[in-house]
């Protein structure tokens, strides 16, 4: 659906008797108010408020203690303003409802740049200024899990009756086995206005992975994204089923990830990545440049929870090292082959776990650096980089908060609310973190120590 047709259907919907008003807050949580139905015209019109705090919370949905932005301040209102997306329907819940996408605005009508919305937002203005447009597409990889047990644990096939139990990559009997989850998560998509292209089985045990088609509207792009993870959990739970996008849901099997590609196209619509050979042009070695300069302050956008660190290991699919190449999925940045006018870069160090407005935002903004300052990339990688002796991707959460914290490349891209709003919150985390002790801890120390 369109905005126009999202909005004339929620207003003659019958069946709908409640609108969800949501926000994305900095992990890439949707919160926001429950909406009778007869209250659609106030949420259209931007006549919903709520704290600009919200997008700052933790994992847990807890303020950040000591934070400027609650009670220092008052915990000041911000407008929320839909986002152009239109109400969103959602026939995976018990009753019909509709999601309507909101963003942050201050009083002042100014966007509220720690929206991660509005950060991305934010960049990709700056492109528009310079007549380009990036283009840009995901590929979203995600288990599905068996919804009983308080642990990951591979789904009982509905075809067979029998529980997965070996990997199966690109198999289409078990893309066949989940065929009536698939079909309805294709109609969900549909009804959104998701671009969901192909699907296929992948590496781990009952995982699989769903190609989003590349838009020149990051924007677009970061909201399909956001509301394809929605769509896989709800459609999942109707079927009895439980989905996560957790990066490393098994410890010894493959992690998800979020794969982004994009080019650039200028005013007349060409790549500009493209000047006729397999090598790319010089702005798309600039973007390279910005992108591997600044790999290690962005790492907490594409790794932000603690589990995200148990995917980013030697030998699993996910980089470790900072480092591009042609044609090379063990490296950072990979550059895919084809027809030069398909030219694009791929980031792969992004886990399924990200928020996609950050990912994109500092992915664009990164680039954006290296093409403004026309840095020039170290030489690419040949052969498993996982053996270079480039420097490594952060492999511990504090040391990303740290490097994000220190960035001088990060500082230019994202606003100061942003950045200490993330960095407050990802504190927080991990002191929760390092509280709990685990029942493998307990077991291993209990009587031995």
């Amino acid at each position: 659906m369109s905005e126009t047709e999202g909005n004339d259907w929620l207003t003659n919907a019958e069946s709908v008797e409640s609108i969800q008003a949501v926000v994305c807050d900095l992990n890439g949580i949707l919160r926001g108010k429950r909406v009778p139905v007869n209250q659609a015209k106030k949420v259209l019109d931007g006549g919903i408020r709520m704290p600009l705090s919200i997008v700052g919370v933790d994992v847990w949905g807890e303020d950040i203690v000591g934070s400027s932005h609650v009670f220092a301040s008052g915990d000041m209102d911000g407008i929320c303003s839909p986002t152009g997306r239109g109400a969103l329907p959602v026939n995976w819940t018990l009753k019909p409802s509709a999601v309507v996408p909101l963003w942050l605005f201050k009083e002042t009508g100014e966007p509220f740049l720690a929206d991660p919305r509005q950060a991305l937002a934010h960049i990709v203005r700056q492109y528009h200024d310079l007549g380009l447009r990036p283009v840009v597409a995901s590929e979203m990889e995600f288990y599905l899990i068996d919804p009983e047990p308080d642990h990951a644990e591979p789904p009982i096939s509905p075809y067979t009756g029998k529980r997965l139990d070996s990997d199966a990559i690109l198999s289409i009997d078990e893309l066949d086995d989940f065929g009536q989850f698939f079909s309805d998560v294709y109609a969900e998509c549909e009804r959104q206005n998701v671009p969901a292209d192909s699907a296929v089985a992948e590496n781990g045990i009952g995982q699989f992975e769903i190609n989003l088609v590349h838009s020149d509207d990051p924007l677009k792009a970061a909201d399909d994204a956001l509301f394809f993870k929605r769509i896989i959990k709800g459609v999942a739970r109707k079927h009895g089923l439980a989905a996560t996008f957790m990066a490393k849901p098994y410890g010894l099997r493959s992690g998800s990830g979020m794969h982004m590609h994009f080019s650039l196209i200028d005013e007349d619509g060409r790549n500009v990545f493209d000047d006729g050979t397999e090598q790319g042009s010089d702005i798309m070695r600039h973007a390279v440049a910005g992108l591997t300069r600044g790999m290690a302050e962005t790492t907490l956008l594409f790794a932000p929870h603690f589990n995200s660190y148990r995917r980013l290991r030697p030998d699993t699919h996910a980089p470790t090292s900072i480092t591009w190449g042609y044609e090379n999925r063990t490296a950072a940045i990979r550059i895919p082959g084809g027809k030069p006018s398909a030219r694009r870069i791929e980031h792969r160090v992004a886990g399924a776990d990200a928020n996609p407005y950050l990912v994109m935002a500092g992915i664009l903004g990164a680039a954006l650096m290296g093409i403004r300052n026309k840095w020039e990339p170290p030489a690419p990688v040949t052969g498993r980089a996982y053996q270079t002796k480039a420097p490594r991707i952060p492999s511990e959460w504090g040391s990303a908060v740290t490097a994000f914290e220190n960035g001088s490349i990060v500082s230019e891209i994202f606003d100061p609310d942003l950045r200490s709003m993330l960095i407050a919150c990802k504190r927080q985390e991990l002191a929760g973190f390092a509280e709990q002790v685990t029942d493998f801890e307990f077991s291993a120390y209990l009587e031995i120590v």
